[in-house]
């Protein structure tokens, strides 16, 4: 077994459960646009990234570079379009570069504030527990409306978030084939793509997600039996992307 797999089932209870370590940035945009970047540093896959989409109409898309990558999250949310597209992201100090497809996007970050601070402090053991997650699910209501640390998704699976820092976006400036998006906007309304939504004001959160996929199904099989397609009935289109 080599050191990936292991690191994916190894754990006493930890067999089902699937670890993500990385950046998910979430913003709305003047079109109506809502995107969601997730940039992993490390998961079961490998360094991967990806972005979810709704547009104004309503329809959910997503752009994985994998097909192994698209079929675990198109089964884990609902989509109504998925493409298989080379996800690229560039980060440079606050500057964050991401090209995706038909997507191109540019966003800023700005300083800290006194939530990431503390969110800065959460050593990444804690981060790590689903139990820490489930703790902290109260007050991010509270504080981050709309968000959600724990819950369950249409797959059945459970999902926990631990936060790890908290930074605004300043600026955005995004193009979806071809066609100008607008400048930075509050992500409202809420993304739909599972059980919560992005904070409403545009963010860069640094996590640690923890997936426990159902029972009756483990983690190796949910790779490779879900490829003739997910439950959400999602429409494949473009090819696969071999560059991340």
């Amino acid at each position: 077994m080599d050191e990936r797999m292991r690191w994916m089932l190894g754990g006493t209870t930890r067999r089902s459960r699937l670890r993500f370590d990385g950046w998910i940035a979430g913003m709305g945009t003047s079109s109506g646009t809502r995107v969601v970047l997730g940039h992993w540093q490390r998961s079961p896959f490998g360094p991967f990234s990806d972005v979810m989409l709704e547009r104004a109409d309503g329809e959910r898309l997503l752009l994985a570079p994998t097909r192994e990558t698209a079929d675990f999250i198109r089964d884990t949310y609902t989509f109504d379009t998925v493409r298989l597209v080379p996800v690229g992201v560039h980060v440079v100090g606050d500057t964050w570069t991401v090209t995706a497809g038909p997507l191109d996007l540019r966003f800023t970050t700005g300083r800290r504030r006194l939530l990431g601070c503390v969110l800065r402090a959460v050593p990444g053991g804690l981060a790590g527990r689903p139990a820490w997650s489930a703790l902290m699910d109260w007050p991010a209501r509270v504080l981050l409306p709309g968000v959600r640390t724990r819950g369950s998704t249409d797959a059945g699976h459970r999902e926990w978030y631990g936060a790890r820092d908290l930074l605004p976006i300043r600026t955005v400036s995004a193009a979806f084939e071809d066609t100008d998006l607008g400048g930075a906007a509050p992500v409202e309304p809420p993304v739909r793509f599972g059980f919560g939504s992005a904070p409403r004001k545009p963010a860069l959160t640094r996590v640690t997600t923890t997936v426990a996929l159902d029972s009756r199904c483990g983690p190796v099989a949910r790779q490779s039996g879900q490829r003739a397609g997910g439950r959400h009935g999602g429409r494949w289109r473009g090819s696969v992307g071999h560059g991340r």
